[in-house]
């Protein structure tokens, strides 16, 4: 779900955008909490009200909520998401207007808080608010299944066939617990459709796509471990086989491993000669330091 945000004011004008007909083939106001007014134009023109006792011009929080094309999304993954949106802004128990607009057939949602706090007089602030929508958005595709924009991957998890010396020694001093394992599984399936896109966003993120047991679908780790698919990604192996096609087609384990020591570990072995170079070049410098600041103590 693609989220946008702003912090704007001028909520009588905003009431009225939500509530234009336009292009829109209905339009439902879904909730009004916290105001006096129990209509969208009445309740954000209560937000201008109480903002000129502050010096906020921006008292409004507005954010839309749009579903990836095609699918059809049930009011209670509209509700997670502003729920997710009003916790991580710290906005929880603000005042709020929540709308529903359906255009062509394909519903969206619209969703406004007052930043005023009514007892400090001031505005709550919002530190960050797009990387935090940012992270909302990319656990909804997660957790729905959804295929994944590009511009929502995490450019940090790399192809560590392309890692630098720097970025390989990070890698190994850090390593991935199985949480993160999980994650970067369940994204590559987000992104994917076929069998394919899927080995090839595994493979991006240091994976790669084997036959298990029992004809199971398995991810390896260029660590060489092995993480069973459906139990990653929260799928029944059924559903699985649906997108990724027989496992009988895949290779082994075992012929995953050995092709993971052909393409990953050559790369590997150089970055490892690389470090032990440098650590017998910095060894020689200190040796020399030492032998220079070496003070003969009389007798």
């Amino acid at each position: 779900m693609i989220l946008k945000a702003k912090p704007r004011g001028d909520g009588r004008q905003l009431g009225r955008y939500l509530l234009t007909m336009g292009e829109n083939e209905h339009i439902e106001v879904y909730e009004v909490r916290g105001f006096v007014s129990d209509d969208v134009a009445g309740a954000l023109s209560e937000v201008d009200a109480v903002a000129k006792g502050t010096k906020c011009r921006q008292s409004l929080f507005s954010v839309s909520l749009n579903p990836p094309p095609n699918e059809n999304v049930r009011i209670q993954t509209f509700e997670k998401a502003i729920e997710a949106i009003e916790e991580k802004n710290g906005l929880s128990g603000q005042p709020r207007v929540v709308v529903f607009h359906e255009k062509e057939g394909r519903r969206h949602c619209h969703a406004v808080w007052s930043r005023i706090d009514a007892e400090t007089m001031t505005a709550k602030p919002l530190p960050f608010f797009k990387n935090k929508l940012q992270e909302v958005s990319k656990q909804l595709y997660l957790e729905n299944g959804w295929q994944m924009p590009r511009g929502l991957i995490d450019k940090q998890n790399r192809d560590p066939r392309n890692f630098t010396l720097a970025e390989w020694q990070q890698a190994k001093r850090s390593g991935r617990h199985a949480g993160e394992i999980k994650g970067l599984i369940q994204e590559a399936w987000a992104i994917s459709d076929t069998r394919q896109s899927f080995s090839h966003a595994l493979e991006e993120r240091g994976f790669y796509l084997a036959r298990g047991d029992r004809r199971a679908y398995a991810a390896v780790t260029f660590e060489g471990e092995v993480i069973a698919i459906p139990r990653a990604i929260g799928k029944k192996t059924k559903d699985v086989r649906e997108r990724l096609g027989k496992a009988e087609e895949l290779r082994s384990i075992e012929e995953t491993r050995q092709r993971i020591a052909e393409d990953i570990l050559p790369r590997m072995k150089s970055h490892l000669d690389e470090a032990r170079g440098k650590a017998r070049l910095e060894t020689g410098a200190l040796n020399s330091r030492r032998s220079v600041m070496t003070v003969t103590l009389p007798q």
